[in-house]
């Protein structure tokens, strides 16, 4: 489209100073739009006028003041012709759209200014300024949605960016969390549960925590030393024993830890399978029934002897003499057959735990037992021979001690009742004999029972018949029943009488008191437990 450049005259040029430049905006703007009307009439085109609505303009003169930092790019050309042309309309071949012409139309305006440096030249010459139109209102607008989108997007972002921080910090803690569960987890556990194999280790005497932890983690048996170290300082655990032990990878670290807190031997021995128990006051026959059970079991595993292999092997003479060449102080006064004992080495087997290896056979075993009383007795050989007590009076005396009494006063008191009625040439009168001689010890007895026993019996372990002591022990004591024996109290004490069912025991220097206590502690419960 040609658009035609309008002149103004010498009049209009003075009017055209008398005008703001808001209202020269307005006006053109005004022209510009009634041309746009004309040519959209002649091109049969529906009208669309350019205006500025008037809710707009305050908008639109708050934006003059960026149209006129824009008025001074501005490139003035100035025309002068030789006569005014008519705007003239372009032959139209085809129909352009409303929102191209208004485009167009948007390109340039004609603008009369006054030349600012020659005021001669300005009164007679008109002046044509083109320029581009800027939409005030629609810019600032779109300016401030396009702030805030982009300030959206940046906060937005920054969530993002937050919580992928989070999440991956939450990640890691999970992580790290779950590394150290398993890290503990597998130092804590066995290296190998399957393995069945000992190992043989040996801690020197004043190891520290860490110097144990190193030793372990080069033979295998824990994944790292340094861990040992902090776990056991960690759990307070300490009291580790030097010597060696037989230990397995398939213990875990507690168990380890347990075995190092035990007594390490002097040498390197056979490593055990499992253990037997015998408790204090067991007979042989007692112990015939535990020697096929595994203390250390939790399960109840059977080892591998039996009742029968046992009873053989303590009834063996051959091993027998064996053992008395073998330990001559603790078997020089053992019983002999024709004295009238069950078994000979009744009594002589100390009460306690046993180990057991894979090559380890009966008579290892019970050879571990007299081993374990010469070596407990040793402490009281010379004492015994000081007193002229030897080693079958004084084990047959805690027999019997060991039985009737419950706390170390009262085995002493006891003791000193059975010395002084040696003494006296009086029959020592204790129902455990009567029972062992009846195979009824170690099974448990009623008061009834007990006060009924019959003291009739024609046993050598009748000691209501017979006085002085049997002809050996009645069951396996312990160091208490030994200590009382020996080392018995200095009493004038001739009688007592004990409560089976409660243990309690009541002592007399007299056969009255003696008589009262038999009254009032026995018979009177014998009489309400009857009349109940």
């Amino acid at each position: 489209m040609t658009r035609g450049v309008k002149y103004l005259t010498e009049n209009q040029q003075e009017n055209e100073k008398l005008l703001s430049f808001k209202e020269r905006i307005l006006r053109d703007l005004e022209e510009a739009n009634k041309q746009i009307v004309q040519v959209e009439k002649e091109v049969d085109l529906p009208v669309q006028e350019i205006s500025i609505p008037e809710n707009q303009e305050d908008e639109t003169e708050g934006a003059l003041s960026e149209l006129v930092s824009e008025e001074s790019e501005v490139q003035e050309t100035v025309e002068i012709p030789e006569e005014v042309e008519k705007v003239e309309v372009p032959e139209v071949t085809e129909v352009p759209a409303i929102q191209e012409v208004a485009e167009e139309n948007q390109e340039e305006t004609p603008l009369p200014i006054e030349e600012p440096t020659r005021e001669s030249e300005s009164s007679s010459q008109p002046v044509a300024v083109s320029r581009k139109e800027t939409p005030v209102s629609s810019v600032s607008r779109k300016d401030r949605d396009q702030r805030v989108q982009k300030k959206k997007k940046q906060n937005t972002i920054a969530k993002r960016i937050v919580l992928t921080v989070l999440g991956i910090l939450f990640v890691l803690m999970v992580a790290t969390g779950i590394f150290a569960v398993t890290y503990v987890q597998s130092n804590l556990n066995a290296m190998d549960a399957k393995a069945t194999e000992f190992v043989t280790v040996e801690i020197p005497a004043g190891s520290s925590n860490r110097e144990i932890g190193t030793i372990l983690e080069k033979k295998g048996l824990i994944k790292n030393g340094q861990f040992f170290n902090y776990y056991t300082k960690f759990k307070n655990y300490g009291n580790f024993q030097s010597g060696y032990f037989n230990l397995q990878k398939s213990m875990d670290l507690d168990t380890i830890i347990q075995k190092l807190q035990e007594q390490g031997t002097k040498t390197p021995e056979p490593p055990v399978l499992g253990k037997i128990t015998i408790p204090e006051g067991y007979t042989i026959d007692q112990i015939a029934e535990v020697v096929s059970v595994d203390a250390s079991s939790k399960s109840g595993a059977k080892t591998p002897y039996t009742q029968e292999e046992f009873l053989k092997v303590i009834q063996d003479d051959a091993f027998i003499e064996k053992m008395v060449a073998k330990y001559p102080k603790l078997l020089a006064t053992l019983p002999s057959k024709e004295s009238g004992v069950r078994y000979r080495l009744e009594g002589y087997l100390f009460p306690a735990t046993y180990g057991y290896g894979k090559d380890s056979k009966m008579e290892d075993l019970v050879d571990q037992m007299l081993a374990a009383m010469d070596q407990n007795l040793s402490a009281y050989y010379d004492t015994m021979e000081a007193k002229n007590i030897d080693v079958n009076e004084a084990l047959t005396l805690a027999s019997l001690i060991e039985k009737e009494g419950a706390t170390d006063k009262d085995r002493k008191d006891i003791a000193s009742v059975f010395y002084n009625r040696l003494n006296q040439d009086m029959p020592l009168q204790s129902n455990i004999a009567i029972l062992y001689a009846q195979g009824q010890l170690g099974k448990k007895t009623t008061l009834k029972e007990d006060a009924t026993i019959d003291t009739n019996i024609d046993s050598p372990y009748n000691i209501y018949k017979n006085t002085g002591l049997m002809p050996g022990p009645v069951d396996s004591p312990g160091l208490s029943a030994i200590e009382a024996a020996v080392n018995p109290s200095k009493t004038d004490y001739l009688y007592f009488v004990a409560n089976v069912e409660t243990g309690e025991v009541y002592f007399a220097k007299t056969f009255e008191e003696h008589t009262k206590n038999v009254e009032e502690h026995v018979n009177s419960k014998l009489t309400e437990s009857s009349s109940n």
